[in-house]
């Protein structure tokens, strides 16, 4: 009877440790596929950020352009800021902006083609003592201008993320569409800009280009999985030697 129930109790730990390495490597490997993944990224988008502006696409390309193939793609062109009208996108700091190290502001604006379409620019960055406009310049560019600037597209609403205070003009999330429609600006581009140039005479919303500097973590991830691994497998092996010695 004993021997009965004490090799029914290697069988049930060996199911169970089967099952947990599986689970184990199935992570590590994952992660190693992560890791490709994320060099690919990387490097696809400094190689974006690297190459000289192109024209902005016509409108009626706009339908066509996703995120996966036409972010972070640098472009050139002329348009006029409509005076007054700014949104401001609270920040806690930039991941791809080394001069961005606290918390602060994006100034998002509208920018009417030289067509007539309206796209959303953000304009830079300012300080949170920056926030009344009554502390800065009157830097908005007057005419049109040639603008040269970054193709990014709108983040998505997190469970976290704190409802938007339109009472202040401050936004949690920098989705150009939701601002465009609470401000009735007349927007149909999928995209905005992050604006390179030109900078405002006072130096205010501050510019600077974009860096990939995003984490890639992934193969010291593996290795833990790994490692986990092969120290389940160990005590796996110990437990077991120790009941059949006893067994024995």
């Amino acid at each position: 009877m004993a021997a009965r129930e004490g090799r029914g109790g290697i069988v049930t730990a060996t199911i169970f440790t089967v099952a947990a390495l599986a689970i184990l490597i199935g992570l590590g490997v994952w992660q190693l596929e992560r890791r490709v993944w994320k060099e690919g990224l990387i490097a696809s988008l400094t190689e974006r950020l690297a190459q000289a502006p192109q024209d902005l696409p016509p409108r009626e390309e706009w339908p066509r352009l996703t995120a996966g193939k036409d972010e972070f793609r640098r472009v050139a062109f002329p348009a006029e800021f409509i005076p007054g009208e700014e949104a401001l996108v609270y920040a806690a700091g930039s991941a791809l902006r080394r001069d961005v190290k606290g918390p602060g502001y994006w100034v998002f604006a509208p920018a009417r083609l030289t067509g007539g379409s309206i796209v959303v620019v953000n304009r830079g960055f300012l300080s949170l003592d920056r926030k009344d406009p009554a502390t800065r310049a009157q830097s908005t560019p007057q005419g049109i201008i040639d603008l040269v600037g970054v193709m990014r597209w709108p983040e998505e609403r997190g469970l976290f993320t704190p409802a938007d205070d339109l009472k202040e003009n401050v936004w949690y999330l920098r989705d150009p569409k939701a601002m465009a429609q609470a401000k009735k600006w007349n927007v149909a581009a999928p995209f905005y800009i992050d604006l390179e140039s030109p900078s405002p005479p006072d130096g205010l919303p501050s510019l600077g280009k974009l860096e990939v500097r995003l984490p890639n973590n992934h193969l010291q991830y593996a290795i833990t999985w790994f490692g986990l691994a092969l120290g389940l497998s160990g005590v796996y092996l110990v437990w077991v030697i120790g009941r059949l010695r006893r067994r024995a």
